[in-house]
This record gives C-alpha cells, structure tokens and sequence, in this order.
C-alpha cells in the first residue's frame, strides 16, 4: 500500500509540472511585448491556479477565468476545465465552467473591443468558443468512459473467473460424492467382511498364533473402517483432506495409537510452522510408524525432527525386526506418496535399509514455502 500511496503522489507532482510548464508557455508565448500589467499578472496568476485542479478543480476555475478573460491563459483555462469536467462529468459545475470558458474565448477585453466587433466577428468568435470549451469536455469524457469500460472488463473478468472456478468446484464435488458412494458401498463393505471374519477366527482358533493374528486382522480392520468413514464424511462435506489431517502437535498421540516402543525427539522445531509442512510430517511419521508395525514385528523405532537453518528435517528408523513379518499385505504406495508430497513442498525424501538391517526414512520439508 505504501508503494502504491508513492507512485500514486510521484505522478501526481510529475503532472503538475507537466501543466505548468505547458501553461506557462503558452503565456509566455502568446503575451504581446506592450499588454497591459494587469493583463499579465492575471494570466501568471492563471498558471499558478492550475496547481489547485487535482483537488479543489472547480476553485481553480473561478480563479483561471479572470486570467483567460482579461489576459492571454487560454491552455490553463482549457486544461483546469478538462479537470473539472473529469471530477464532476455532466453537473453544474461542469456547465459552470463550460460557461466561463465559452465566455472567456467570446468576451474581448478592453470591453470596447469587443464592441467594436462585427457581428461576423462575433459569430465567428462564438463558434472558437464552443470549439475551445467543448474539446476539454469531449477528452475529458472520453477518458472517464474509457476508464468506465476498462473497470467493467476487469469486473467481467473476475466474474467469469469465479463462475470458472464454481463450475470446477461441482465437478469435484459431484466426482467427491461418487467415490464417497463407491468407498461406502464397496470397500466398506469387504473390509467389515474381514472384521467380521477375522473376529469368528479369533473365536474359533486353534492355538494362540492364530488367536493373535486374527486379533490383529481384526484391529486393522476396524481401523481401517474408522479411516475409512472420516474419508467418506471428508468427501461428502467437501472438506479438503489437508484441512483435516492433524499436524506436528498431535505426534505425543500418535506415537502412544502404535503398539510398539516410540522414542520420540523433537529438537529446535518451530511452534508456528506452515500448516502443509506440519501435516506432511506428521503424514511421514504416521507412514514410517505403520510401516514399522506391519513388517518390523517387534522393532523399536526412533522419531527425530528439528529444524536445520530453513530446512525441517524429519526421521524415522526401526531397528531389525524380531519376529518375521505379519503378512499384511502392501502396495508400496505409502511411500511413493510421501516422496511425491515431499516433492510438491520442495523438499527431498529418501527411505531404505539400514546396515544394521533396520529401515530409515528421511524428509525434508523447506519451514518458508514459496508461493
């Protein structure tokens, strides 16, 4: 706003220069060498009127007109009522001047000059003056329809902007509301399948291996279905994913939902961190943690963030796996996605095994994000 405030004065003044050399010109050029001292103190005191037109136009009208009648200011009388005329567009004191001017180019001083006139003379006189009071007026009008016109595209424009982005605003919301339909109906219904399944084994199992694998299957499964059912409320509202996943304040919570040991580290971490960033490590942390328990059966884990200059980096590392694996089953997409929301952050992401036989993933998300 400032810059705007200083460029807006900077023309401001430069216009003003601009007016009064032009009108001091014309005064300097037009005055005869014998005209008389009043003559000329009234069209200088016409050039210096012309500062006022920006803000107080129709004052400096009254003031320019003595200085156009009695003296040689035509250029300053024309220009202070283009002014006017911009300011107020067709009102009386649009007319006012228009009249003043008109009379100023009719009216020849001495008044017995004009007296002495032919009535061709007068016609003739009558004519430049509608010609010199009428172009300021015609430019003046033509510069305010065409500012009129301009700011109606820019409204136009805006306007089909908007209708743009709610007519893409229904299409996501009619294509949000399908998945919504297909998720409920389907993959709701074959995981509470799986849980309801995976409970009767629990029932009927064998021995205690079973018993605990079915437990775990089912455990899964409800989580999955409570996931499940907030992605379906999150589509149905509209809501934007990013708007409801929670950030690095709910770590402490999240590391307590893993039934695994979770040494957690924070060190140096901004409290007001762009909210993207916040919860893309929080993503990365829970991605890294569900890893661990579906194939680091009995490994601990360590979760380190701090920030580094600009740069918050995140890590998660397990140790080897105690036990084997427990055959859940995985699509490898988890970590792909976090290499992809690392990567639309500007930040970097790697993730492999350690020499120890453990897994490490590490992220880096840059705190400032640029537009």
């Amino acid at each position: 706003m400032t810059r705007i405030r200083d460029s807006r004065v900077a023309r401001g003044i430069a216009s003003d220069a601009l007016v009064l050399a032009i009108a001091a010109l014309d005064v300097w050029l037009v005055t005869p060498e014998k005209a008389e001292t009043y003559s000329i103190w009234l069209s200088w005191l016409s050039v210096g009127a012309t500062l006022l037109r920006r803000h107080f136009p129709f004052v400096a009208m009254l003031l320019v007109f003595p200085g156009f009648l009695a003296g040689w200011a035509q250029l300053a009388a024309m220009i202070v009522l283009g002014t006017l005329a911009y300011r107020y567009k067709v009102s009386w004191q649009t007319g006012v001047g228009v009249g003043l001017v008109w009379l100023g180019r009719f009216v020849l001083w001495p008044w017995q000059d004009f007296l002495d006139r032919t009535w061709r003379e007068h016609v003739l006189a009558a004519i430049y003056g509608v010609i010199v009071a009428g172009m300021p007026v015609a430019i003046a009008l033509l510069i305010s329809v065409r500012q009129e016109l301009s700011d109606r595209i820019a409204q136009l424009a805006e306007s089909r902007d908007r209708e743009t982005r709610l007519q893409a605003e229904t299409v996501r919301s009619a294509e949000r509301a399908r998945l919504a339909r297909e998720m409920h109906d389907l993959v709701s219904h074959q995981v509470t399948l799986i849980a309801m399944q995976a409970g009767a084994l629990q029932v009927s199992a064998p021995d205690d291996e079973t018993r605990r694998s079915a437990n775990t299957i089912r455990e899964l499964s409800t989580r999955t279905l409570e996931e499940l059912r907030n992605l379906v409320g999150v589509l149905r509202s509209g809501t934007a994913e990013e708007d409801t996943q929670p950030g690095l304040d709910e770590l402490d919570t999240l590391a307590k939902d893993f039934d695994i040991e979770v040494d957690l580290a924070m060190d140096a971490v901004p409290e007001l961190l762009p909210a993207p960033v916040s919860k893309a490590a929080y993503r990365t942390v829970q991605e890294a943690l569900t890893n661990v328990r579906k194939h680091a059966v009995g490994a601990g884990a360590s979760v380190r963030i701090e920030a580094r200059k600009d740069t918050l980096y995140v890590e998660v590392a397990n140790d080897r796996p105690r036990k084997r694996a427990s055959g859940l089953p995985s699509g490898g997409h988890g970590l792909l996605g976090l290499r992809e929301r690392t990567g639309l952050l500007g930040g970097t992401f790697h993730a492999g095994p350690t020499p120890d036989g453990g897994f490490r993933v590490e992220a880096t998300y840059p705190i400032e994000l640029r537009a």
